[in-house]
C-alpha cells in the first residue's frame, strides 16, 4: 500500500449516516495518507438522512474516529459545516478539542495564493430557481442515487469496478450543467469580491478544477458518487485525486493543471 504525504487535503460531502456514503473507501484513503492540514468542507454528517432513518454503521464510526485521531496527532483539522450538518454552523469561530469550526476560511498555499474555502450552500438561493425546483431537484437526486446504487451492484456482480453513473449523467443533463455553471460563477464572484486568487468548495458533488475569469475554481467532489479529494503538495500545486475503486488500496490522480494565478498582493 503506497503511503503519500500532502500539505493540505480538502474533503467534503461525506454524508456519514446516509446509505450511499462510501465510508470504507474514505477510510482507506485516510489510512494511506499523511496530512498537514485537513479541511472538512461541509456535509460531513448527514443529519437530514438520519432524521428520516437513523443509520450509523461501524465504518462510519471508524471514519469519525480517524478524523479525531488525526486532529490529536499533529494534523490541523478545520471543519466548515454545510447544509446537511447545519446545526454546527452556530459554533462558527469555536473549537471542539483540536478541531476548529468555521463557516468560511482563507487558505494560503505554499506559493502564496489565497483561496476562499467554504461549503457552498451559501449560494443556494442564487443558483436555484425557487423552493419548488429545489424540492424537485432533491427528489430527482434521490432517484439518481438509487439508480447509481443498483447500477454498481450489477457491475460488482459482473466483476467490474465502481463507476459513478450519477456523475456521468450530470455531465450530460442540460439543466444540471446550467446549475453547475451558475454555482461555479457564484463561488468565484465571492472570491473575486474578496480580492482572493481562488475558491475551494464542495456541495454540488461535482469535482472540478477550472479557471473562471482569472479566478481558480476548485471543487473537491464528494464521497457519495465521485470519492474524490483536493490535495496540495509541497510545491503548492493543487490536484484532484480519486479513490481507485478497482484496486481498493491506491489513489489515482486526475492530471489537471492550471496556470499559476499571480498573487494579487504581490503584484
Amino acid at each position: 500500500m503506497m503511503h503519500k504525504y500532502y500539505k493540505t487535503v480538502w474533503i467534503s460531502d461525506i454524508h456519514l449516516g446516509s446509505k450511499d456514503c462510501k465510508a470504507d473507501y474514505l477510510l482507506t484513503f485516510l489510512n494511506q495518507t499523511t496530512i498537514g492540514t485537513l479541511y472538512l468542507v461541509g456535509d460531513i454528517v448527514d443529519m437530514w438522512a438520519m432524521s428520516k432513518q437513523f443509520r450509523w454503521p461501524e465504518s462510519h464510526n471508524q471514519v469519525l474516529h480517524k478524523i479525531l485521531s488525526l486532529s490529536e496527532s499533529g494534523c490541523k483539522v478545520i471543519y466548515l459545516p454545510g447544509n446537511h450538518d447545519a446545526p454546527f454552523q452556530q459554533y462558527d469561530g469555536m473549537a471542539f478539542g483540536h478541531i476548529d469550526v468555521k463557516r468560511e476560511d482563507i487558505h494560503t498555499t505554499i506559493d502564496g495564493r489565497k483561496l476562499l474555502v467554504l461549503h457552498g450552500d451559501q449560494f443556494d438561493e442564487e443558483v436555484c430557481f425557487g423552493k419548488f425546483h429545489a424540492w424537485i431537484g432533491d427528489k430527482g437526486y434521490d432517484l439518481l442515487l438509487f439508480v447509481n446504487r443498483w447500477y454498481n451492484r450489477f457491475r460488482t456482480w459482473k466483476g467490474l469496478p465502481y463507476r459513478s453513473l450519477a456523475g456521468y449523467l450530470k455531465k450530460h443533463i442540460k439543466g444540471a450543467n446550467k446549475a453547475i455553471s451558475r454555482y461555479r460563477a457564484a463561488c468565484c464572484n465571492r472570491a473575486k469580491k474578496l480580492q482572493l486568487d481562488g475558491v475551494v468548495c464542495g456541495h454540488i458533488h461535482f469535482p472540478e478544477i477550472s479557471n473562471e475569469n482569472g479566478i481558480a475554481y476548485h471543487n473537491d467532489g464528494d464521497w457519495i458518487e465521485s470519492c474524490s479529494a483536493l490535495v496540495e503538495n509541497e510545491k503548492g500545486n493543487i490536484d484532484l485525486v480519486y479513490f481507485a475503486h478497482s484496486s481498493g488500496d491506491c489513489i489515482k490522480s486526475k492530471q489537471i493543471q492550471l496556470e499559476k494565478i499571480p498573487n494579487k498582493k504581490a503584484a
